[in-house]
């Protein structure tokens, strides 16, 4: 049975999510959707939590979240936005490149990432562009560009 989007906020819930995105854990890191207009936008929630594999090494007398991993879950919702674009091919979207992205605080266990995402251009049905940020209590963690390319 397919599961619906949640009548408030057309909210996603993470069974949803899997049914969208190709990532599974430790790779699976978009918790619930709280907002999505299909195509265009979309606001989730990663929870981050002291139990994921990559605190045992960064670092473990001070665990923070590594970036690159913030940028993933960034470019997660991106996807979640693209996949359910029905005017584009069906296929794995991956990184094409990444613009102007800053850190601007650190994130740790037991902080909850709101991540934004709204698409920018789809250019040829194969290339896109989504601006993306990440905030923890209201406070700006993470923003930049992120482009995507369908891989063949």
């Amino acid at each position: 049975m397919e599961k619906k989007l949640s009548s408030e906020n057309n909210q996603l819930s993470s069974e949803h999510i899997l049914g969208l995105l190709p990532h599974r854990y430790p790779f699976a890191l978009v918790d619930k959707v709280i907002e999505n207009i299909p195509g265009k936008r979309a606001v989730a929630v990663k929870n981050v939590t002291l139990n994921e594999p990559q605190f045992q090494g960064h670092f473990p007398e001070r665990p923070l979240m590594p970036g690159v991993l913030i940028v993933e879950s960034m470019a997660q919702v991106g996807g979640i936005i693209v996949t359910q674009m029905p005017d584009l091919p069906k296929g794995l979207f991956v990184f094409a490149g990444i613009n102007n992205v800053k850190f601007r605080k650190p994130v740790v266990p037991g902080d909850q990432l709101i991540i934004s995402c709204e698409l920018l251009s789809i250019k040829r049905q194969r290339f896109g562009k989504v601006k993306a940020e990440a905030h923890v209590y209201g406070d700006l963690v993470c923003a930049g560009e992120l482009m995507f390319s369908l891989v063949d």
